[in-house]
C-alpha cells in the first residue's frame, strides 16, 4: 500500500469507529436504561449506575469487535471506559439531585449537555487509543 492510501483509509476508519461509537451511545444512554439504572443516581455505589456503564462498555466491546481491535485492548478500554462513565454520569447526578434541578430549568440542559459532551470526549480519547495502539 502506497503513503498517499494510507491517510485517506486511515480518515476512513475513524471516521467509522466515531460513528459506530455514536449509534453505541444513542443506544445505551437513551433506549436501554431501565428504571433501576434511572432511579436514585444521587448516591455514589449505585447498581444501576453501574449497570448502565456496563451495557456502554457491553455496546463499546461490539463496536470494537466489529473494528477487528485486539481482545486485550479492547478489554482495557472498555474497562476505562465504564470507570469513566460511571463517574461523569455520578458527577451529573449528583449536582443534579443536589440543585434538585428539573427539566424546565436552563441549568438542568446545561448539567446534560456537560454530561454528553464529556462522553463524546471520552469516545475521541478511545478512537485515539485506536489509533495509536490498533490502526498505526
Amino acid at each position: 500500500m502506497s503513503q498517499g492510501n494510507i491517510l485517506p483509509e486511515l480518515v476512513g476508519s475513524v471516521l467509522l469507529l466515531l460513528c459506530l461509537l455514536q449509534i453505541k451511545h444513542l443506544f445505551a444512554d437513551f433506549f436501554l436504561q431501565t428504571t433501576k439504572m434511572l432511579s436514585g443516581r444521587g448516591s455514589y455505589l449505585h447498581a444501576g449506575r453501574a449497570q448502565h456503564a456496563g451495557v456502554h462498555c457491553l455496546g463499546s466491546i461490539l463496536v470494537f469487535v466489529i473494528m477487528g481491535a485486539p481482545v486485550v485492548f479492547t478489554l482495557i478500554v472498555c474497562l476505562v471506559e465504564w470507570v469513566v462513565h460511571f463517574h461523569i454520569d455520578y458527577g451529573k447526578a449528583h449536582y443534579s439531585e443536589k440543585k434538585e434541578l428539573t427539566p424546565q430549568q436552563a441549568v438542568f440542559w446545561r448539567a446534560m449537555g456537560t454530561d454528553q459532551c464529556l462522553h463524546q470526549l471520552t469516545y475521541i480519547a478511545m478512537t485515539a487509543a485506536w489509533v495509536k495502539c490498533v490502526a498505526m
